[in-house]
């Protein structure tokens, strides 16, 4: 079985406040899109895990995937797996490509052994691996609270409109964009920002981490800079970076415009 894990962007993201168990209450938009990674999981006589494309760092058994399996397995007594996975979404980006590994791998094994699980059930597995892993489960838009694992539909849609994505070479670890938020409730409704028109969204759609790590990272900043500059209708700082992303009306050639990882594309 081949999947194809998808990313994410965040339209909109709130801290709203700290919690007791050290994480923090957030409200945000996550929406997927089309920059993927290559997924396959297949029955075998012994269990295995290998990767390719880019390079993961740390120790392979913390992979999340491995993690995912071993989470059913518990429960269900799975046979022995092989996986293998290909990674292109760029890791320390803001476009959750661990957590959409994570749950693909629950998605591909509830389909490979018939678990027959609800949407339901894989969000409280998913739940247990991140914090962002439940979106993942399924394939559309959600609006995201408590730590972004409590999920509920959003009616917003980007079909047909460009996405262009920058990575710069920067890494922005979590708890250094946490440590420069101050938690608070936003003075706009999210959801009610979302039914406006995208351009409309340039002053009342925000991302908290933004003004604490473009003051740490003003490379970061400048990228959003630039895509306004280019005609982004909207451009965003997605998660806590470092990735930036914009998007137009129609398609446009910056490539040459930006260090680091780059996609373009248009949205489904």
């Amino acid at each position: 079985m081949v999947v194809f894990p998808h990313g994410k962007i965040n339209l909109g993201l709130h801290v709203v406040s700290k919690r007791d168990d050290g994480f923090h209450n957030i409200e945000t938009c996550f929406y997927p899109i089309p920059w993927t990674d290559i997924l396959e999981v297949i029955k075998s006589e012994s269990f295995s895990f290998s990767s390719s494309g880019t390079p993961i760092p740390g120790n392979a058994e913390e992979n999340l995937c491995i993690k995912a399996y071993h989470l059913l397995q518990a429960d269900f007594n799975l046979s022995p797996v092989k996986i293998h996975l290909h990674k292109v979404i760029p890791m320390g980006a803001g476009l959750g490509g661990g957590s959409s590994d994570a749950a693909f791998m629950l998605r591909s094994l509830n389909s490979l052994f018939s678990l027959n699980l609800s949407t339901e059930q894989m969000n409280s597995y998913a739940a247990k691996l991140g914090s962002d892993c439940s979106f993942f489960v399924t394939d559309t838009p959600k609006l995201g609270r408590g730590r972004g694992e409590i999920l509920s539909p959003l009616p917003v849609s980007l079909k047909d409109l460009y996405l262009v994505i920058v990575k710069p070479p920067i890494h922005v670890s979590t708890a250094e964009a946490y440590a420069g938020v101050k938690p608070n409730e936003s003075v706009f409704s999210l959801a009610e920002i979302l039914k406006s028109p995208i351009t409309s969204w340039k002053e009342k759609l925000t991302n908290d981490f933004e003004e604490s790590v473009f003051q740490i990272h003003p490379q970061i900043n400048k990228i959003k800079d630039e895509l306004y500059r280019q005609g982004a209708l909207y451009a965003s700082m997605s998660g806590s970076g470092a990735a930036v992303f914009g998007i137009f009306n129609t398609p446009v050639l910056l490539k040459n415009n930006f260090d680091g990882d780059y996609w373009a594309g248009v949205l489904k």
